[in-house]
């Protein structure tokens, strides 16, 4: 009988914490948001650019751009240059090269950031690669362009932004097509 009382006191404890790691996943996006916020990290980059689209040629931004892949993402992936200087209210584009020299189909999603995070909400990109799945064939390369827009009411200290990308393999969750290429 102590042993079903106390079978029963674990079975309970087990499904509360389920239940618990439950709850807690789905909070994860809300905290992440906050913890960004409050540490000043992942700056996520600004919507649609507002507003009337005049150059300030007397203003000087570098943007930096950095690639890298996350763990198991066999694809090169990089930028064509390794920065350049925007004037605040151009479009300005970098073409980011993609190659996937493995043997497969592969997916894969592009998550940006910008630096410094205050930043982030004057840099509007009008066209990205991040915005949708890149699918490549095996030995299939790519250009991608990302074209964007530095607000003209970034605060003038801010003379310096670096894009990034994470480059992320997500052909298990969303698997490609393969293409016939044989006769």
């Amino acid at each position: 009988m102590a042993d079903s009382i106390s079978l029963k006191k674990l079975v309970t404890r087990l499904l509360l914490v389920v239940v618990a790691m439950f709850v807690f996943g789905f909070a994860l996006v809300p905290i992440y948001d906050v913890m960004c916020k409050a540490f000043g990290i992942n700056g996520k980059t600004a919507g649609q650019y507002e507003g009337e689209q005049v150059v300030d040629n007397s203003r000087q931004v570098r943007v930096q751009f950095l690639s890298m892949n996350n763990a198991d993402m066999p694809w090169e992936f990089y930028p064509k240059g390794d920065d350049l200087v925007a004037h605040p209210g151009a479009v300005n584009e970098m073409i980011f090269v993609a190659h996937n020299p493995t043997d497969k189909p592969m997916s894969a999603q592009a998550v940006p950031s910008i630096a410094p995070s205050e930043a982030a909400a004057y840099f509007h990109k009008t066209e990205c690669f991040c915005f949708t799945q890149q699918v490549l064939q095996p030995g299939q390369r790519i250009e991608m362009p990302v074209r964007f827009i530095v607000d003209r009411d970034m605060p003038k200290d801010v003379k310096h932004l670096t894009l990034s990308y994470t480059l992320f393999d997500i052909t298990a969750r969303h698997p490609p097509v393969a293409v016939n290429t044989g006769g």
